[in-house]
């Protein structure tokens, strides 16, 4: 395909405003591996020489991570080899003086480092490991007196996320228009808990630090949608250790994920903002001078530490493709920010009762819509309190599950359980103008057996809610 020619389909993408559809964002994740592509149509130069100056490894929770500290940026491939288990790391045009060794975990997953030059400019190194996991990679560039870096996520695989099996009272259910169960799936929404490791995030007077909060917060809300029929949540951060903005983006994309929720609560110069606000990624300028404050704060935040920047200003064509196409999820991510906007309020303040705009390089996706929530501000005193509290913690989780379901009752993609209609037709998601006499007319049964199966007492009913619809007869 031309250079032309794929610079009119990038076009065309950006034109579809309401939804991409499953073999687009196949095509869209291919170009996003295109980065040898230049505007000119040339490959990009070949990375220049690197050395191995020492390993260091950490534990946390279910991850081990392993960080290759590198004089030089590494050009380098993964693969697996089996019984037994075992990760090997082939560095091109790379070597080491040091022993690479580490220091033997009860926890970790790697149970031996070995290595070897290979093919005279080359180097390997053997990650022997206890078990099979699920590996991750991503490079740091030099920042803060830091060499750059190649760091291996590596999470056991049994805790990597799984879908939760059907009920024994589901077994044989067929949901309508006659579809099987097993060829459809769960939406997978992919919860992003802001900063961690050296990352601590905004810290507030009393001392909590942003990245606590939004891990206790995000936990939270992915146990609520593992016990949420039709959902599966699949948490960028699990633990405390720092991600650049641009691998959030990158394990989003790779989960094939339906929605990106980035949990936050961040800080201003002013002490006496607080509540709650939704953001979604401005195409101009910022809604407001705080939403211009927080996005440039994020942004470089993660510059300080290594990250590579997300700014549009790489030449490669893919790149160029992908920012055409960003369009195309924007009034998805506009109205999932509406419904969890709706949800928030009943929990606390919201601070501007509407969707805020602004920069956030994390919220670049360019095929799966995207919102920052900042749950409120961790720099005013009232705020902070709240955020540290258990019970406060788990209202905000309970409120971004219902603006969930909300959204997908009307957005969930095709092929999915939630837009399939529901297992065999005993559950309906409360669409907007949707009432409850409506709701039981459709279903052939009474309005008072639609509130006795629900425990609803008169007719309030919300979007998002899910009823129980017995069938017609019980």
């Amino acid at each position: 395909m031309s250079v032309e020619s794929l610079i009119t389909w990038g076009v065309r993408v950006a034109r579809h405003r309401s939804e991409i559809d499953p073999n687009r964002r196949q095509l869209l994740r291919a170009l996003g591996g295109l980065g040898a592509l230049s505007l000119a149509g040339l490959p990009l130069p070949a990375a220049a020489g690197s050395r191995v100056e020492r390993l260091r490894m950490s534990v946390d929770g279910e991850t081990t991570r392993l960080v290759f500290d590198m004089e030089g940026e590494a050009d380098y491939e993964l693969f697996h080899l089996q019984s037994p288990d075992r990760l090997v790391v082939d560095l091109a045009n790379a070597n080491t003086d040091a022993t690479l060794e580490i220091n033997d975990h009860p926890r970790s997953v790697i149970e031996g480092v070995r290595h070897a030059p290979r093919n005279g400019s080359d180097l390997r190194v053997v990650l022997d490991l206890r078990e099979p996991v699920d590996p991750r990679s991503f490079q740091l560039m030099p920042a803060q007196d830091s060499p750059h870096r190649l760091v291996l996520d590596l999470t056991r695989k049994s805790s990597s996320g799984t879908s939760r099996a059907p009920a024994d009272d589901d077994e044989g259910a067929e949901p309508r228009r006659g579809r099987s169960q097993e060829d459809l799936r769960d939406v997978i929404v992919a919860i992003d808990a802001g900063h961690g490791g050296h990352d601590p995030g905004a810290i507030g007077p009393g001392g909590t630090r942003e990245k606590d909060v939004a891990l206790e917060v995000s936990q939270r809300l992915a146990e609520l949608i593992e016990d949420e029929w039709g959902m599966k949540a699949e948490m960028i951060r699990t633990g405390d250790y720092f991600l650049p903005l641009r691998e959030r983006v990158n394990r989003a994309r790779e989960a094939d994920a339906d929605v990106f929720v980035s949990i936050h609560a961040d800080a201003f110069p002013d002490s006496s903002v607080n509540g709650s606000s939704v953001y979604m990624l401005s195409e101009g300028g910022a809604s407001s001078e705080a939403a211009r404050f927080l996005a440039e704060r994020e942004n470089q935040a993660d510059l300080r530490l290594g990250g590579v920047p997300m700014n549009g200003k790489d030449d490669s064509l893919s790149n160029v493709l992908l920012d055409l196409a960003q369009s195309g999820s924007l009034e998805a991510s506009s109205t999932l920010a509406e419904r969890m906007i709706d949800e928030l309020d009943r929990v606390g303040k919201v601070r501007r009762p509407k969707v805020e705009r602004a920069n956030f390089a994390v919220l670049r996706s360019p095929d799966v819509p995207s919102i920052l929530v900042e749950a409120g501000f961790i720099s005013n005193p009232q705020d902070e309190r709240r955020l540290r509290s258990s019970s406060y913690q788990q209202s905000l989780a309970e409120a971004l599950l219902t603006g969930l379901r909300a959204y997908f009752s009307t957005h969930a993609r095709p092929g999915t359980l939630i837009a399939d209609g529901g297992e065999d037709m005993e559950k309906h998601i409360i669409r907007p103008g949707e009432t409850l006499s409506g709701i039981a007319e459709n279903y052939s049964v009474s309005p008072s057996r639609l509130r006795e199966v629900n425990g609803v007492s008169g007719d309030t009913i919300y979007t998002g809610q899910v009823l129980e619809v017995p069938s017609r007869g019980s």
